[in-house]
């Protein structure tokens, strides 16, 4: 036997997970686990630069084909997240607010990144319309390019969409469907009911008659005011010509 084929016959396969190992570690792909979430079981995916995505309702095998053309890299399952990302992911379940969890935003264009970062200052248990977000990052006319950049958000729950709404008070879609919409809205403590209720009456904005301070119906401040003190508006001018100003805390804006 020539000194070659003892050679060859001394190698090894290589195990399995060393290709997952290597990309992983190089920054070629990322991982994911399975995590527990407020609409269910959802896929976390994770890199050096934080979480990259969540997906909701899919089984495993979808997520892996899905992931690599939405983001031009594999995916590949791991035992656990990274104890310091763990730690931040629970608490922002917990709290329902961003806070210090970090995301990859590196894929995401500077308009999208606009529109998910001031997205995720909406406190839960609020909604704000596509128009506020719009106004807010200073592009008001680009209320469709808002509902545009929120249904590509690739990390839902934490960077909180559902809590966008139509411009005209009601829910209105959702990647993963309205009734998943509604059910995380209700459990952040949203009364969808009655936010319904007054989009149904073209009821868009709600003041107090003793501060003559106007805000978005679901604002904490909004929402403190005894019922018989509540004053209904359809439009912000209509507020303004009753003498009542914008909140400061929910800073309303409408279309």
């Amino acid at each position: 036997m020539t000194i070659e084929k003892q050679l060859a016959a001394l190698a090894l396969d290589p195990p399995g997970t060393i290709t997952p190992q290597v990309l992983l570690s190089t920054g070629l792909a990322d991982g994911y686990v399975s995590h527990d979430g407020p609409a269910g079981n959802m896929f976390v995916s994770f890199n050096e630069h934080g979480v990259s995505s969540i997906s909701l309702g899919e089984d495993a095998s979808d997520f892996e084909v899905r992931f690599q053309p939405q983001f031009g890299r594999p995916v590949f399952p791991v035992q656990e997240l990274p104890a310091r990302l763990a730690r931040a992911l629970d608490k922002t379940l917990r709290t329902n607010r961003l806070g210090n969890l970090p995301i990859d935003w590196s894929g995401m264009s500077d308009f999208q990144q606009a529109v998910l970062r001031k997205t995720a200052e909406i406190l839960p248990g609020e909604v704000r319309p596509y128009s506020w977000v719009a106004k807010e990052i200073g592009r008001p006319k680009a209320v469709r390019a808002v509902g545009t950049a929120l249904a590509r958000n690739p990390v839902p729950i934490v960077v909180p969409c559902h809590r966008v709404v139509r411009n005209d008070g009601h829910l209105g879609n959702y990647y993963y469907g309205p009734e998943v919409k509604r059910a995380v809205l209700l459990a952040e403590g949203l009364d969808v009911e009655a936010h319904e209720a007054l989009a149904d009456r073209g009821i868009r904005l709600t003041g107090s008659d003793t501060t003559h301070i106007f805000c978005n119906p679901t604002c904490r401040d909004a929402r403190r005011t005894m019922e018989k003190h509540v004053v209904e508006f359809r439009t912000e001018s209509e507020a303004r010509a009753a003498g009542y100003r914008p909140c400061r805390h929910c800073r309303p804006a409408v279309a």
